[in-house]
């Protein structure tokens, strides 16, 4: 039986489990990213065994049971209902058999720093050997290199290293031998729940080629790579990660990063997130929920008549910069170069030769860079 770490209790409110990276609890490496959570969840995190609060393996274990085991913990929350998952590393690893094992049951998952595969089972072995010989104590280096970015150690730093320190020494070697026998990438286009993919541009173990794989593997798969962050994103990047989330599962969020994404761009759109702090995380916040979610969602206009008439209103304020990224968003939604330059001719009379003059030059070169790139 795992044990649970309750971060949000919030009754009613959608299920989110959070799992843990091989050595870290799920206080030392969530609670930062969990109290940063905008959407309103029931939120729990587990700890593997011998990690954290949870008592020692009895023996060995699958990465199969711990997906049992999660689903039991999701059960005694909330007894047959579906749920939201996230995790890292071996918690992403349980999240995929989740999601092959019991479909109906993730409504949604975000897999962080993982693989449908992880390392070598030589590497995996050869661990589990070195720690039942010398402890966990004999790991902590290689993982403090493996585990973060490099520059300032991420406020979590600490209390990660102090929980590998305290694991079971045991526990963790099986857990081990679990990840040496897990590989699901045959599986992956079995898995049908909306699933994004968080990669650490510095993780070495699992490389972001290694949550692509996952991305464009399953049915409906998104990939977001986060620079200055190694392989424990929850900890690294707290901020960005809740914000990656929230975009995730949350209703209105998700409805809105999904029509944003089909106007500009995926590619923009991912790299704008990626770049999000936390002076900028509310602004992005906003026009998320109310520009996308509230207002481009409406079925009053379609949505080439919108581009139409943002286009006018960046022209007439001299937003270039947002015209760009529009006129790019108006071929996506249908309008020809035709239409794009009568627009813009139009706004010559009613907002000023200057204005246009400018619109012409910044539309000419977008939609030249469009036809080189197809």
């Amino acid at each position: 039986m795992l044990t649970a770490t309750t971060f949000t209790e919030a009754p009613g409110r959608p299920l989110l489990l959070l799992g843990p990276s091989l050595g870290t609890s799920a206080e030392s490496l969530w609670a930062a990213c969990a109290g940063r959570l905008y959407g309103r969840y029931h939120v729990v995190g587990w700890d593997l065994p011998g990690h954290g609060a949870a008592a020692p393996a009895t023996g060995p274990f699958t990465i199969a049971d711990l997906a049992r085991e999660v689903l039991a913990l999701a059960d005694r929350i909330r007894p047959g209902e579906s749920f939201c998952y996230a995790g890292d590393s071996i918690g992403g690893a349980v999240g995929l058999q989740l999601l092959l094992d019991a479909p109906d049951r993730v409504g949604a998952a975000a897999l962080l720093c993982t693989g449908a595969r992880i390392g070598e089972p030589a590497m995996w072995h050869d661990r589990a050997k070195l720690v039942r010989a010398e402890g966990t104590e004999a790991v902590v280096a290689g993982s403090r290199e493996r585990w973060f970015a490099p520059g300032p150690a991420p406020a979590a730093a600490e209390q990660l290293v102090a929980a590998l320190r305290a694991a079971d020494a045991e526990s963790y070697a099986r857990t081990c031998e679990a990840l040496a026998e897990f590989d699901v990438r045959d599986r992956l286009p079995e898995i049908a729940a909306p699933v994004l993919a968080v990669a650490g541009g510095h993780d070495r173990p699992t490389p972001p080629d290694s949550l692509r794989t996952i991305a464009d593997g399953v049915l409906h798969g998104r990939l977001v790579v986060l620079d200055g962050v190694a392989h424990l994103a929850p900890a690294e990047n707290p901020e960005v990660v809740a914000f990656l989330l929230d975009q995730h599962f949350d209703e209105s969020r998700s409805a809105g990063i999904a029509v944003r994404r089909e106007v500009l761009g995926p590619a923009h759109v991912d790299r704008a997130t990626a770049g999000t702090t936390a002076f900028t995380r509310d602004f992005q916040d906003m026009i998320t929920r109310y520009a996308w979610a509230e207002i481009w969602t409406r079925p009053g206009l379609a949505r080439r008549d919108r581009s139409l008439i943002t286009l006018t209103a960046l022209i007439a304020l001299g937003h270039h910069e947002e015209l760009a990224m529009h006129v790019r968003a108006a071929r996506t939604n249908g309008l020809s170069d035709d239409e794009i330059k009568e627009l813009i001719l139009q706004t010559a009379i009613y907002c000023g030769v200057p204005a246009a003059n400018t619109a012409f030059r910044v539309a000419q070169k977008v939609l030249a860079d469009l036809d080189a790139g197809a």
